[in-house]
């Protein structure tokens, strides 16, 4: 088999992996996403245990199920414990994010 070859079969496996990367970089985990504004109602909300948590982290996660007034698919996001508390099933109001991180939520007042 010709050395040519070889190198050309190196060469696009290269090449394969690094858009393999790329992509889950950019589609999977929202690396550089651009910062999205959205009208949305909340749907759940939910803490669960981190096990494993030193003393004086926080020993829990809080969580957010909401879903675009306009339709869309449920999506969830990690929240500070002042926005769980704060929020409730059925608010709804503005919300911003960026990829997968959760940056504000906006409540509508009627």
């Amino acid at each position: 088999m010709p050395i040519w070859i070889v190198f050309v079969i190196i060469t696009l496996l290269v090449f394969s992996v690094l858009y393999y990367v790329r992509f889950y970089r950019r589609h999977v985990i929202g690396e550089n996403a651009v910062e999205q504004t959205l009208n949305v109602t909340i749907l759940d909300k939910q803490s669960s245990p981190i096990i494993g948590a030193k003393v004086g982290e926080d020993n829990e996660e809080y969580w957010i199920y909401v879903q675009p007034t306009a339709g869309g698919p449920k999506r969830e996001f990690m929240v500070g414990i002042h926005y769980y508390h704060a929020l409730n099933s059925g608010d709804q109001g503005t919300m911003t994010y960026k990829g997968r991180d959760f940056l504000h939520f906006a409540l509508q007042r009627d």
